[in-house]
């Protein structure tokens, strides 16, 4: 192996794991009949100013298995979450009790079962899309070293290394596509 050039697979690794962090907060969003705080963390209110994720505005429980409440700090944002929550695309009706907002999460229907789950396959494809870009990177670096002298041999064992983190973070995507889909399409 050439001393001069050594690709740092551990950004490589870092990044593709970052592309599965993302595509997990992605599918936390999705809705699933089940009532959970992190359903509401891609939803933003415009709170003083500036757009505030709702966690920072209120308290997020969640009291039973298809009720999420939250409970607002400041009596004057109240109707602004509860916009925000409407806006948001979630399809959950919000109500008001006092400071205390109230979601009362449906149960899903077998159209909106199967509309989540093509929007969780759009994630994993986002995901997919984000580790071979790293991927891409990677073949980039090795093409530059190939050009300032790196032997046909190092070429090839680090491209092998490339590819193998690659198949292995695509694998990891599948599954957890695999996963959130039996996880929405269970009744």
């Amino acid at each position: 192996m050439s001393d001069d050039f050594m690709l740092d697979t551990d950004d490589l690794h870092r990044r593709m794991d970052g592309a599965m962090a993302n595509l997990k907060t992605e599918f936390a969003s999705l809705r699933t009949g089940r009532a959970s705080g992190s359903m509401l963390e891609p939803v933003m209110v415009d709170a003083y100013g500036s757009m505030t994720p709702i966690n920072q505005v209120g308290t997020v429980n969640v009291p039973e298995p298809r009720m999420v409440t939250i409970n607002v700090w400041d009596k004057g944002l109240v109707q602004k979450v509860e916009k925000a929550i409407r806006e948001s695309g979630l399809g959950i009706n919000p109500q008001l009790n006092g400071t205390i907002i109230m979601l009362p999460i449906p149960e899903l229907n077998e159209e909106r079962r199967r509309e989540l789950t093509k929007v969780a396959a759009q994630y994993t494809e986002s995901a997919r899309v984000s580790v071979r870009n790293v991927r891409r990177d990677g073949m980039d670096q090795i093409k530059k070293a190939k050009n300032d002298g790196l032997s046909e041999d190092d070429q090839k064992f680090w491209e092998a290394e490339v590819q193998e983190l690659t198949d292995a973070a695509i694998k990891a995507v599948d599954a957890a596509l695999e996963v959130k889909q039996k996880e929405i399409m269970q009744v």
